[in-house]
């Protein structure tokens, strides 16, 4: 087991950055739904080794799942540092009507941390 309490899943020098993009997420989700805005952190994830498409070493992805064992969200931290995560929202926008909030998402590299909502016309 390793000491992050994270048992065989992220290693413990990502632990940190999967925290800070938990961060991210949550801050973002709470710009737009407020205290109705999911937990989103790094332990309710549960991470597997994956390779990386582009090089072919090891990266790390985790899923989140909902009460009823429905993926909701995902984070993917790339062998050369690049990472990307995204967690649904699932919500109309509230200050732009006629818009719905799909999903907030992260993405970046090397420190560099952006994030948005995913955006879909409201039908």
């Amino acid at each position: 087991m390793s000491e992050n309490n994270l048992p065989d899943q992220l290693p413990d020098e990502l632990v940190e950055l999967g925290v800070k993009l938990c961060l991210v997420l949550s801050e973002e989700a709470r710009r737009y739904a407020g205290e109705q805005a999911p937990a989103i952190r790094l332990e309710n994830a549960v991470f597997t080794r994956v390779t990386d498409p582009s090089n072919g070493l090891p990266g790390y992805e985790g899923v989140w799942r909902d009460k009823r064992a429905q993926k909701c969200g995902s984070l993917t931290i790339n062998s050369d540092a690049s990472f990307h995560g995204e967690f649904d929202l699932l919500m109309l926008h509230p200050r732009k009507p006629g818009w719905f909030i799909e999903a907030i998402t992260v993405w970046g590299r090397d420190g560099v941390v952006k994030a948005e909502p995913r955006l879909l016309a409201a039908v």
